[in-house]
């Protein structure tokens, strides 16, 4: 089960970055990504405040509609994530 959730984790991720400016609608998934690794993952205090502080820019660049800024924080907390799996 780890190595499935880790195997799409990474594919979101490697989405991400790799066609962030034509699939900007994705957002709202890799929030979602996050939401669901982040109590599997294990993480310091302080990760997991650097974390959750990414998903929140991320989302609010979401929001604003600043896509590929977003794309970005969300691939680094993703990033952080993966590395604690």
């Amino acid at each position: 089960m780890k190595k499935y959730l880790l195997s799409i984790f990474a594919s979101t991720l490697f989405l991400g970055i790799s066609v962030a400016p034509v699939y900007a609608f994705h957002c709202p998934a890799d929030v979602k990504a996050i939401d669901n690794a982040l109590p599997k993952a294990k993480l310091s205090a302080q990760e997991k405040a650097e974390v959750k502080k990414l998903r929140d820019e991320g989302e609010a660049l979401h929001n604003a509609g600043t896509h590929k800024e977003s794309v970005d924080k969300l691939a680094e907390a993703m990033r952080i994530i993966l590395n604690h799996m």
